[in-house]
């Protein structure tokens, strides 16, 4: 179907970044249609539920305080449950009634009560790292562990959402930090990036692996190690990373030109009121560098490949054909940190003002990258990629790099196709058919995608003043369809009369509903989750 962009006039997404309250138990809700009989679990999603505290606002999206979210599906009945994770950001400004613990966009301040002496030793315990895990929760062994994208992850319990404990990953690992973007394979091992001090203090990324549960059932994450070490372009910036992807042989790893300058982050710290924003910068010149390595035994490849500027959040999926690496990706055009524009400042505008600033932000598109394997006997200037089903190219310079040029998988003004699923258990990391998405309408979330990655055919599932969240694909037992499945998406109507919050089932066939589950109160935005089967 054609696209016709909905507008917002009305401004209701204001109403998911507004701070709402935690439930002291789980709400019933009110079910329109018949859920599938096999549909028997729940879906877990986080994000932020609290946007200040007392007078003090959070001033990113990234700062609200984790809230973490639950609906229960169980013979066709459906219920709500929400609490706050009880990290040490929340506690603490909890028991403070300020901000204690410096967030992505917002600064802390030095405690109002203490004097100048105090204030002065307290810099020498060094930065005091967020714990705040609004993005997503994903299984490691046994448990569920609640992330950011910092050295912290915290297990939560996934009946009852109480806050188990919080884990350093410093303790096991030589990472600063882990990326809310694992992959998981099918018996339960794990494998994350993050970037960390390589040799002679020259910055790098690290992949780790969390292998799956011992036979003794201890703790998987005290026998997790790092695989192999990527290069980072700039000795002193590591590359901003977000996500990776990971074939059936091969990890790839997008580096690109949004840059974390450490020397600004680890000075500015200790100057009043810095955050992690204050530490980003684009590299101008650097365009987007390709980085492989093999899985088993893990090595790094030296091949050099190059592209033209993006950031990236998202990969969709990636797999191996005959010879060449096929990558696909959520891109957003340019050098410029999309992040400067989601300031909740911003995302709270008026509906022409939200139109206008994302004008002058970077352009989404889905894009396809194809990556040789065989480099060698290769003549200078001549296209590498020889799959019958791309247009992607990939052409040997002089100097011995390799330029890439993507094919347009989709592409519309300041239209989205972002947070992208797959039916990851079946087609994660091999050849696959459908991406489904959240439509970002000039960053506003308005509507939910499948697109054949290769037809370029869509489909849309969209309603007026409703703003939904990353669509789950939950697969139909038993199927062999790919697309054979139902997703699972929260969606806020804040108009609506009684129950603006809902629990939304499509067909993944054709994005039809099939139910929905509404309840009595607002949900603010979710980013990432995860459907857990009973």
């Amino acid at each position: 179907p054609v696209n016709h962009t909905i507008e917002h006039p009305a401004g209701g997404y204001k109403k998911i970044f507004e701070t709402c309250e935690e439930l002291n138990e789980p709400i019933p809700a009110v079910v329109v249609g018949v859920i599938p009989e096999w549909l028997s679990g729940s879906l877990l999603r986080l994000g932020p539920g609290l946007f200040e505290v007392g007078a003090e606002p959070f001033y990113h999206l990234f700062d609200g305080q984790a809230l973490m979210h639950k609906f229960d599906l169980k013979n066709g009945h459906v219920t709500y449950y929400r609490k706050f994770v009880k990290t040490d950001a929340y506690v603490r400004a909890m028991t403070e009634k300020r901000v204690v613990i410096t967030e992505f966009g917002t600064a802390a301040y030095p405690d109002p009560c203490k004097n100048i002496f105090s204030r002065f030793f307290t810099y020498f315990k060094g930065i005091e790292v967020t714990d705040n895990c609004l993005v997503n929760v994903y299984p490691v062994g046994e448990d569920f562990y609640a992330c950011t994208e910092t050295n912290y992850i915290t297990k939560v319990d996934p009946d009852t959402l109480e806050t188990l404990k919080r884990v350093d990953l410093c303790d096991y690992l030589s990472v600063n930090g882990v990326t809310a973007h694992p992959h998981i394979e099918s018996d339960g091992t794990v494998y994350n990036i993050g970037n960390c001090f390589g040799k002679n203090m020259s910055l790098a990324y690290n992949i780790v692996k969390i292998p799956p549960t011992p036979k003794d059932k201890s703790d998987p994450i005290a026998k997790s190690k790092v695989l192999v070490q990527l290069p980072s372009s700039e000795r002193f910036k590591p590359s901003y990373v977000h996500s990776f992807g990971m074939t059936e042989n091969y990890f790839v790893f997008v580096e690109t030109p949004v840059k974390i300058n450490l020397l600004k982050f680890l000075t500015a710290w200790s100057i009043w009121g810095t955050n992690y924003m204050d530490c980003f910068e684009s590299n101008e010149t650097m365009g987007t560098w390709f980085h492989l390595a093999t899985k088993d035994p893990a090595e790094y490849i030296e091949h050099k490949f190059r592209t033209s500027a993006f950031n990236l959040f998202h990969h969709i999926n990636s797999y191996e054909d005959d010879g060449f690496i096929v990558v696909d990706l959520c891109t957003w055009k340019g050098h410029e940190f999309v992040y400067n524009y989601l300031y909740l400042a911003n995302l709270r505008e008026n509906w022409e003002e939200v139109k206008k600033a994302a004008m002058r932000a970077p352009q989404p598109e889905v894009r396809r990258y194809v990556l040789p394997m065989d480099v060698h006997k290769v003549s200078v200037g001549k296209n590498l990629i020889s799959l019958p089903y791309t247009t992607a190219t990939a052409v040997m310079r002089s100097d011995g790099t390799i330029w890439l040029e993507p094919e347009v998988l989709f592409s519309g003004p300041r239209q989205a196709f972002e947070f992208p699923q797959i039916n990851y258990s079946k087609f994660s990391g091999k050849n696959y058919s459908y991406a489904y998405g959240l439509g970002l309408n000039h960053f506003i979330p308005d509507r939910i995608c499948k697109l054949n990655v290769k037809t370029k055919d869509t489909w849309v599932w969209q309603e007026p003043d409703s703003y939904p969240s990353e669509p789950i694909f939950v697969q139909t037992p038993d199927s062999v369809e790919e697309d054979d499945g139902v997703l699972l998406s929260i969606v806020v109507n804040p108009g609506a009369d009684q129950r603006p919050g809902y629990l939304l089932i499509l067909n993944a066939r054709d994005l039809t509903e099939i139910a929905r589950a509404e309840v009595e109160v607002i949900i603010p935005v979710t980013f990432h989750g995860m459907y857990k089967a009973e």
